[in-house]
Parts: C-alpha cells; sequence; structure tokens
C-alpha cells in the first residue's frame, strides 16, 4: 500500500527515533532466517535476559493482497496477525489477537491518502478501548494526533499530537506527548562527512517534574558492510554500536552502554547476530 502522502502518526520523528534506539540492545540474541518455496518466511529468535533464555518462532505467509503472521513465544504465548492491503482504495485492515488471552483481539483499519492518513482499532471485548490516529500535509510538512479511548471509564488514556518538516537532507518534529506533560524535539541532518549517516539531537521537557533532557547521536556509514552509532544525554548514559555484514545473509551487530556518571557500574553490552536466506 505505496503512498505519496504524509505517512501515519507513528512516522513524525522516526528517522531521528531510530537513529538514536534502533538495534540497540544489552541482550545477547541470534535470529535466524529462512523462505520456504512454499512463500513461507521463518524467523527463529533466541535472546538471553539475566542468566535466562526466551525464544520465539515467527512465520510469515504472503499470498496476493493477504499477509498471516503467526508468532509462538517459549512462555506459552501465541499470537496471530491477519491482514488484508486494499479491499478499499489504499486501505488496510489487520487482524490481530494474542492467546491464551482471548480478550486482546483487535480489529484495525488503516488509511493513507495524498494529503491525509487516518487510522482506527478497536479491542474485541466488552469494554473495548478504541486506538485513532490522523495525519494531514504532505510528505514535506504534516501535523497529526492520536490517542486512546477507554470506554469503560469513558476516559483518555493517551492522548498526543505532533509536527513534522521534511526536506532531501534534514528533518526536524515537535510531539506533545503524555497528555500535554511532555514535549519533544528532535532534529536530523544527513551530513557529507558521515558517509550517508546523520548526526541528531533531541530535547525532552517533562512539565510536571521540570525536567530536561538533552540528547545527542550519530551514525557513521564506515563501508558498505559496517555502520557505526553513538549516543550520549545530559545524564551521562554513553552508548556505542557496531553492526556489520559479515556475509550476504549474515549480520552481527554489537551494542553497549555506560553511565559515566556512576564509574562503579559495570558497562552493559549485547550481542545479536542475523542469518537471513
Amino acid at each position: 500500500m505505496a503512498t505519496k502522502g504524509p505517512g501515519l502518526f507513528s512516522v513524525i520523528g522516526k528517522k531521528a527515533k531510530d537513529v538514536l534506539i534502533k538495534d540497540y540492545s544489552t541482550e545477547q540474541k541470534v535470529t535466524v532466517t529462512s523462505h520456504s518455496d512454499a512463500g513461507v518466511d521463518l524467523n527463529s529468535t533466541v535472546v538471553k535476559k539475566g542468566g535466562l533464555f526466551y525464544g520465539n518462532v515467527a512465520s510469515n505467509y504472503k499470498h496476493r493482497n493477504a499477509t498471516v503472521d503467526f508468532n509462538i513465544y517459549t512462555e506459552s504465548e501465541v499470537s496471530t496477525r491477519f491482514t488484508i492491503v486494499d479491499i478499499l482504495p489504499s486501505t488496510k485492515t489487520i487482524a490481530s489477537i494474542k492467546l491464551p488471552d482471548y480478550k486482546s483481539g483487535k480489529l484495525e483499519l488503516q488509511h493513507l491518502h495524498e494529503h491525509t492518513s487516518f487510522t482506527a482499532a478497536i479491542t474485541l471485548n466488552q469494554s473495548p478501548a478504541i486506538d485513532f490516529s490522523a495525519t494531514i500535509g504532505t510528505p514535506s510538512i504534516a501535523f497529526g494526533a492520536e490517542g486512546t479511548y477507554l470506554t469503560a471509564s469513558r476516559k483518555f488514556l493517551k492522548y498526543n499530537a505532533g509536527v513534522s518538516l521534511t526536506k532531501s537532507d534534514s528533518s526536524a518534529s515537535v510531539i506533545l506527548a503524555d497528555k500535554g506533560d511532555s514535549l519533544r524535539v528532535l532534529y536530523l541532518r544527513h551530513l557529507n562527512w558521515l558517509n550517508g549517516g546523520a548526526a541528531v539531537g533531541e530535547v525532552t521537557r517533562k512539565f510536571s517534574t521540570n525536567e530536561n533532557t538533552l540528547t545527542v547521536g550519530c551514525s557513521y556509514v564506515v563501508d558498505s558492510n559496517t555502520t557505526v552509532k553513538t549516543k550520549l544525554d545530559n545524564n551521562g548514559n554513553l552508548g556505542a554500536l557496531l553492526q556489520h555484514r559479515v556475509t550476504p545473509k549474515a549480520f552481527l551487530t554489537v551494542s553497549g552502554a555506560f553511565d559515566s556518571k556512576a564509574l562503579e557500574k559495570e558497562p552493559k553490552f549485547g550481542l545479536a547476530f542475523n542469518l537471513k536466506p
């Protein structure tokens, strides 16, 4: 479901947040992906957390305009997700449920148009929660809002609003979140000396506690197989990441976190290996 419009509300600030968050981890993880002739993708993941191992097996099957996702977790949970694209023009319909919690069923509708986009989702139980979002604008400038309404209490669980400006070499966004209690400003700039990477700055203001957090980070493309990322905030939290394509089908990611204001704490490291067909 391609679109030339403003995209969903979740896209606002996403590129900058990916530089600061995506692929960072302090866990050990191995992921193996395989593809069958029948068109089924299998994704097996094992994660080590606190000395214990957790895992899941995920399958993905696409047929014409339909996609089925099926996940099995070691915690005896099973989740399914069924997606159909373009039943109506520029529309995606998603049905999902996580077992054994039969009340977790959800039905979602996404619609993307040239100058607008909106989503609406409802949980399938006696006291449903309604999620919604709407965005208007263009790929260059977009305004949006999202919220969750609890029908049982007739109250809003959350409501956020944001605006984004996007150019070929930079993007900026302002997001008012936590029911108006926090303000987040993000700026991303692509720089030639980073070989296709980017520099990012994020300022967050928490009004109820008068707390301000400044985070800066960057991604640097060493070569076609290697990318390095780093980030630092005003609380002294330092993060670094190295992602390397070991073979055309295998990726190795090493990341670490270090609190420079608490030298007695040991650094935390994560290791991820992803093998694709």
